[in-house]
Parts: structure tokens; sequence; C-alpha cells
């Protein structure tokens, strides 16, 4: 290439929508604490326009080339070299105030069911469920014999016999497969935007980190929890009232225990003590066995029947009543022996 052509390439003006998307992109870059890297491949564009439109409040998308982004970050003081491997396919970026994490919980929640292709591979177990198909018998008999699926014909149309799994993780979809399941309505697969990654305040998080599984880490708090209250508990930590009764808990048990080891009685552990005594008796009393009885001990029952409670509280008041009324009888005579000067 000649100097001439070479300076003339140089001069060459950079068009006027291109500045103008840079320099957007830059003060994007500057005013949000959060850009989201998502991928919009496969991506249709009624979809995405769908998710614009429910978080357009929340999150500003934009979709522009890979050199103009990579400019824009660099002239908002990130490092594009790291964001340049993330821009590879077709790119979204999405600008926010939020927590990433959040973000990334809300964009991968919304995604919808589209029907399968020849040539896609299953991400999960795909299932024909018993019932009519609605289908008349014809040449689609032949597909149903090929995917091995159970059927006969009812009042004239195919009728599966029991759930069929006719494509496991990683199967590719055969062209019979794919329009069989277009027929019955069935749609395996589901499309959304799909975060590459996430920048905040410049720190780039890939999304094997944004990801996370709630309820993971749900049991995860729960059980550090548990531990923190544990050790709280056996320090006897005063500013945790959780702490200082799970502490007086163990230390009732652990004095109830050596009560029952001694044979030490208060008013407190008496039913405790009494209790492990009867238990150790009759323990070795069954450790016995025909031999108890030949050295005279029998087992012996503890308390009162049940029963036995109530009748005799019967009985107590029953007689209580009757002393009442022969003191009433008593007091009545007197009472109109003082009137009439008695009989």
């Amino acid at each position: 290439m000649s100097m001439k052509a070479l300076h003339a390439r140089k001069e060459r003006k950079i068009p006027e929508w291109k500045i103008k998307v840079v320099e957007e992109l830059t003060e994007l870059f500057k005013k949000y604490p959060v850009v989201g890297i998502a991928d919009l491949t496969n991506m249709p564009t009624k979809q995405v326009q769908l998710i614009r439109k429910k978080f357009r409040k929340q999150v500003v998308f934009k979709v522009a080339k890979k050199r103009l982004i990579l400019r824009a970050a660099d002239q908002a003081g990130l490092d594009a070299s790291k964001i340049e491997p993330l821009l590879t396919g077709s790119t979204m970026l999405l600008f926010t105030d939020m927590n990433p994490f959040k973000l990334a919980r809300m964009i991968e929640s919304e995604k919808v069911p589209i029907p399968a292709k020849p040539g896609q591979v299953a991400e999960s177990e795909i299932v024909i469920p018993e019932g009519d198909t609605g289908i008349t018998p014809g040449p689609m008999l032949s597909v149903f014999g090929k995917l091995k699926i159970p059927y006969e014909i009812r009042k004239g149309t195919v009728y599966v016999k029991k759930d069929t799994v006719v494509a496991k993780p990683g199967d590719v979809i055969s062209p019979e497969l794919a329009g069989l399941l277009q027929q019955l309505g069935i749609m395996p697969f589901e499309v959304g935007l799909k975060l590459k990654a996430a920048i905040d305040h410049g720190l780039i998080i890939p999304r094997e980190d944004l990801i996370v599984d709630l309820e993971e880490i749900k049991a995860q708090v729960m059980e550090a929890a548990a531990e923190a209250l544990g050790l709280a508990a056996e320090i006897v930590y005063m500013p945790v009232p959780e702490a200082v009764e799970a502490a007086i808990m163990k230390a009732e048990a652990a004095i109830a225990a050596i009560a029952g080891e001694t044979g030490f009685l208060t008013p407190d552990v008496a039913e405790y003590v009494l209790r492990k005594a009867v238990s150790e008796f009759l323990a070795v009393v069954a450790a016995l066995g025909d031999k108890a009885k030949e050295l005279g001990i029998e087992e012996v029952p503890v308390a009162p029947a049940p029963a036995a409670a109530p009748a005799a509280e019967e009985k107590a008041e029953e007689e209580k009543e009757e002393e009442e009324e022969k003191e009433e009888e008593v007091d009545i005579g007197e009472g109109l022996g003082g009137l009439f000067g008695g009989f």
C-alpha cells in the first residue's frame, strides 16, 4: 500500500453514529455501578422486547458492537482486556443499580418454553405422557413404533398406554421426535437471557458465581446459626437471650443427671431420681430373668393405676359434701331452737 493510500485511510472520518454510541455507553458505564453482560444467542426478538419492557424501570438495556463496547469501557476507566473475552457472539449490556446477584436471579427467571428442533440436544428428560394424543391412525404410527412408545387405538385415535421417556439429557433430538412433540404440544426447551458475567464496581463476577442455589444457601445459614447458638450457649454469652436460655436448660439437665447418679433428693429433681432408680431396678430384674423369682425379687407397680386416682377423688368429694350437709342441718336446728326456746 502506498504512503498516499495509507494516509487517506488514516484520515477516514469515523461515522457520527459510532461516536454517539461510544459516548452514550461511556456515560452509562460511569453512571451505573453494576453492568450485566448477557448472551442473546437464539433469543427470540419478541422475548427480548418483553423483558426490556418488564424491567425498563430497573435496568437500561443496550446492544452494541464489540469494538464500541470496549472503547466505551476503556474511556470509562474499566479494564477492557478483561471484558473482551466475554463479548463473544451477540451481546446485550444491562446497566443497573441493583445487586448483581439479584439481577442474575431476576433475569434468569424470565424464561419461555419453545418447541424442540431436529439436532438440538436434550437438557433434561423428555416424557410422552400416558393418555389420548388426539392423533388419528396413519403414517404417525410408524413414528410411535420407531420411538418405542407403547400405544393402542381407542375411539379412532392413538392412545399412549404409559408415560414413556423418549429422550434423556444429552440425547440429540431426531426429526421424528421433534415432529411428534410439536403435534402433541410438548415444548421441552426454554429460552431466556443468559448472563455471562456481571461487572460490580469494576470487579468481574463470572456466571458460575452469579447463579446461586438459594435453598442451599438458606440451609448453610441455618446450620451456621445453629452452630453459633450452640457456641454462645456453651460460653453462656449473656447478650443473646436464646443462648442464656439454652445454657440454663443444659445446666438443669446436668444437675438432674448428677442428682440421679448420687441419689441426692431435692423437690426439683426427686421425680427424675426416683424414675432413674425404678428404671435401674427393672433393668436388674429383667437381666436376672427367672433367677429374680428365686431370689424373691419381682417387678412391682411403681404407681397406682391411673383410674384409681379419679375414683378416690370422687369418693373424697362425696364425703366432704355429706359433712357439709350435716353441718348445715345442725346450724339450722340450733337457729330454730334459739327462736322458739327449744322443744
